[in-house]
């Protein structure tokens, strides 16, 4: 088991952030977590993250179960994490190459002198990730999209058992938002890779290689299962509160609400 989260509950400042939560992840899986701005994504994450626990339930990510085993670093180390909030803390004045080779010491910022093989591994994701053109380049100088590779780089530095990659589009235009969505797919296909969890609000971004959805509304879990039967023209009608209908082109989700509404806009 990847992770599993039993009857979990979340209070933060008096209020219910999640309610009930009921989510098991298996190797081999690899889940899409999909909900609207304030549905309790990012609170999910930091459960998983330990950087919260929960107020009621249980939580075991990675054979560590929540109040049970010492977590922190450990768990962190196996667990690669990319999100607009890791952007952030990156040191200024570090360049690409550097933001990858701190990854394999789960740190922001490089203070351990890296190995030779540290070194070629991460020539290697850079060069995989389409990065290594401007590796000696300062972090603060690239586009989102080329941070947000440099990002998933330094995540896969340490050989994580669980990747989570946290709305990695966020800001990037058409091109740039597929070239990055091209080479996740390339890493979810490769056979030894981590287990994903690719988080979003927006369905077309949902890759092929993501086979299992967990719908999350209001902090509670909607509906979780098979992506196909997740992303169903019912399920998303009730889901969004809106008639809508998805079509399928080259394995990805289209979503266009139905056509009768547009004409009381």
């Amino acid at each position: 088991m990847v992770l599993q989260l039993e009857d979990v509950s979340l209070k933060r400042d008096g209020k219910w952030i999640l309610q009930n939560i009921n989510w098991q992840v298996h190797p081999r899986e690899n889940w899409v977590l999909l909900g609207l701005n304030g549905s309790g994504k990012t609170a999910i994450l930091n459960l998983l993250n330990a950087f919260y626990f929960p107020t009621k339930g249980n939580v075991t990510v990675l054979g560590m179960e929540f109040g049970k085993t010492y977590l922190g670093e450990k768990l962190r180390k196996q667990i690669g994490f990319v999100s607009s909030s890791l952007q952030e803390k990156i040191h200024a004045g570090d360049n690409a190459f550097e933001v990858v080779l701190s990854g394999a010491f789960a740190s922001i910022g490089l203070y351990e002198q890296p190995t030779n093989e540290i070194r070629d591994k991460a020539i290697g994701l850079l060069e995989e990730l389409g990065c290594l053109k401007y590796a000696n380049q300062n972090y603060e100088t690239l586009s989102q999209g080329e941070k947000q590779r440099v990002l998933i780089a330094r995540a896969l530095m340490a050989d994580p058992s669980l990747l989570i990659l946290d709305e990695p589009t966020n800001g990037l235009d058409f091109i740039a938002r597929e070239k990055l969505l091209d080479s996740i797919e390339n890493i979810a296909r490769h056979p030894d890779s981590p287990t994903m969890i690719y988080v979003t609000h927006h369905v077309d971004e949902i890759l092929p290689v993501f086979n299992k959805t967990l719908l999350l509304k209001a902090g509670q879990v909607f509906a979780s299962g098979d992506t196909k039967k997740m992303l169903a023209d019912d399920q998303l009608t009730q889901f969004f509160e809106q008639p809508v209908h998805v079509y399928w082109q080259n394995g990805r989700p289209i979503l266009t609400r139905m056509q009768e509404e547009f004409g009381k806009i």
